[in-house]
């Protein structure tokens, strides 16, 4: 689709795209963290290494109106790499994008620039639409490599399923003072079998580790960061534990289950978000 006849005849369809997500930044001005890059690659279905071809600002309220601040763009580009994507794409493909004018109250200029995008498929074969305001990133080798290396760990078997939710927990002391295990289980999207297992012992640091099955490993350990998994847990868990996973634990048993949830989460650090 040309530009031209991408403003006269196909502009309503891809201004339908636009109305249901705020695509406010043409090129993400912030620094984009690990998280970040996990929280798109894993959001969308299509990911896409591009180069700027032509840039065109709409009339205002052509395809919707932009924030303050901001222009709305059709741009088009030419496909370099699908890292992420099922049937391909067209060489060339247009999006609509609300790009922020710079410090002299100017219109960036775009043409030529590499750029990573997330996006879902247009209504056309030749359309995609930005994942959100932040889904059209400056191309650098560092990022790419970031974005492949994550997306090679979500289209893997057996990778780590995003966590909906924290089950029931369990709790034992054992013999000697000091001693005791927790089990935590998680609920996931899929329904795929995700455990926490904290373990204290006399004259040791406790230990936690997580588990990817219906057994429980016990030598399991925590998520290396930066990783899928440590995204998952880092970024899904909720801060607080669930007063419905305790419920029928004794009150003793129910706080040692909190002490070692809280202890997962310092090991996980936090899910920091940029974008």
């Amino acid at each position: 689709m040309c530009l031209f006849l991408a403003v006269i005849s196909g502009i309503t369809t891809i201004s339908a795209q636009v109305s249901t997500t705020s695509n406010t930044a043409p090129l993400s001005p912030q620094s984009p963290t690990y998280a970040d890059f996990a929280h798109f690659v894993t959001s969308a279905p299509l990911v896409i290494k591009a180069q700027v071809i032509n840039a065109k600002t709409l009339k205002r309220g052509v395809g919707g109106t932009p924030p303050p601040g901001f222009v709305r763009m059709l741009v088009s580009a030419q496909v370099g790499t699908l890292i992420r994507g099922e049937g391909g794409l067209p060489p060339r493909i247009s999006y609509l994008a609300d790009v922020a004018l710079n410090a002299a109250g100017r219109v960036p200029k775009l043409r030529k620039q590499q750029v990573l995008l997330f996006a879902l498929p247009g209504k056309t074969p030749d359309t995609v639409q930005l994942l959100s305001r932040h889904a059209q990133m400056e191309w650098r080798s560092e990022r790419e490599a970031i974005v492949r290396a994550i997306t090679t760990e979500v289209l893997a078997s057996g990778a780590a399923p995003p966590v909906s939710a924290v089950g029931d927990a369990f709790h034992v002391t054992g013999t000697v003072a000091g001693e005791s295990e927790t089990q935590i289980f998680l609920k996931t999207q899929g329904g795929g079998p995700v455990s926490l297992s904290i373990i204290r012992r006399p004259d040791q640091a406790p230990h936690w580790g997580v588990s990817l099955g219906e057994v429980v490993d016990e030598a399991a350990v925590p998520p290396s960061h930066n990783t899928l998994l440590w995204y998952r847990l880092a970024c899904g868990l909720p801060r607080q534990l669930p007063p419905e996973s305790v419920r029928t634990l004794a009150v003793l048993d129910a706080e040692a289950v909190q002490r070692d949830y809280a202890f997962v989460l310092e090991g996980l650090g936090t899910c920091e978000r940029t974008l």
